[in-house]
């Protein structure tokens, strides 16, 4: 009668995990769902869905996802299967791996970019994190 089934992954798609400003994570970060970071993040991060790194918040480390926002620092790798958009006051020091690129001016952007077309698996479906945990 009041059995609830745990939701699958692509039901959490479009909702958003939050991590606020003055919460440092050292770890790392598996998120089916999309996610915001204000905090600061010393790990790896993998999404099927969105990362937004606010103005505020930090990571050094590597990140694969489907899309990002930043807007705060970044050190690391970040495999980007779609469009990475990296806001003015962003700080972007490592290596960039995406589809699409938008880089607003002012941005700090000291990386090496490489922009494959297709940075999902060869059937166009987006790779599941532990899958893109083995590359």
């Amino acid at each position: 009668m009041f059995d609830k089934k745990p939701k699958s992954y692509t039901d959490l798609l479009g909702k958003t995990n939050r991590i606020v400003e003055g919460t440092i994570i050292k770890g790392n970060i598996l998120s089916h769902a999309d996610f915001r970071l204000d905090g600061d993040l010393v790990g790896n991060f993998q999404s099927n869905g969105k990362i937004v790194i606010g103005p505020a918040g930090s990571v050094k480390g590597d990140i694969i996802c489907k899309n990002a926002d930043i807007e705060g620092r970044f050190d690391g790798k970040i495999q980007v299967a779609e469009v990475l958009n990296i806001k003015s006051k962003a700080h972007i020091h490592g290596e960039v791996i995406c589809a699409k690129l938008s880089v607003e001016p002012g941005a700090e952007f000291s990386a090496s970019c490489v922009m494959k077309q297709n940075t999902k698996s060869n059937d166009g479906s987006q790779p599941k994190p532990e899958e893109t945990a083995a590359q």
